[in-house]
């Protein structure tokens, strides 16, 4: 295999290094004319509160990114620590399951059309697409958020192909993962 500066093993070390980062695992959720769809991601990240904007990224080949896009429209659904088994059924590896299934968990729309939001999730955030942009094997999808709902409920955290979760310490005062 060749990367565009012709070193295989850049591209193996990336993926190595790139493991060892604990990020929080989503399902990123559209609904509409183009289709209803949903995809596990670890990449979502804050760009502005003023106006509330995320980014989202999203392997271009997943059918998720060109119905978010057409739909004009997204749901951010932050997992909690007991839904790892939704996690695996929106990433495609869920053996018991059915891949990409809504019927896996409960879902509502809050009286927002397009919107997505699974029931006791950590968090969810509904968007309007602002823009999508191709980088690499990725889409970079940044909107504008038009509604946010948190919970107290422990995230989800990925972290060395490993479901973890965030806990407060007995007898420190701070977290870690469990």
């Amino acid at each position: 295999m060749s990367t565009a500066l012709g070193k295989p093993e850049l591209r193996d070390s990336f993926i190595q290094a790139m493991r060892g980062v604990a990020t929080s695992v989503s399902v990123v959720a559209t609904d509409g004319p183009f289709g209803r769809f949903g995809v596990t991601v670890s990449a979502v990240a804050s760009v502005s509160a003023d106006p509330p904007m995320v980014l989202v990224c999203i392997h271009r080949r997943s059918p998720a990114v060109r119905a978010i896009e057409k739909n004009g429209s997204l749901t951010i659904n932050l997992l909690s620590s007991e839904q790892s088994s939704i996690a695996d059924v929106f990433a495609g590896l869920a053996s018991a399951r059915t891949p990409f299934d809504f019927a896996c968990a409960q879902w509502s729309d809050n009286g927002v059309a397009g919107a997505q939001h699974l029931e006791n999730a950590a968090a969810s955030l509904h968007a309007s697409v602002e823009a999508v942009h191709q980088y690499g094997t990725h889409a970079v999808i940044i909107a504008r958020v038009l509604a946010a709902r948190s919970t107290d409920i422990e995230p989800l955290v990925y972290v060395r192909r490993s479901y973890g979760r965030v806990a407060q310490h007995p007898l420190l005062d701070g977290v870690w993962f469990e």
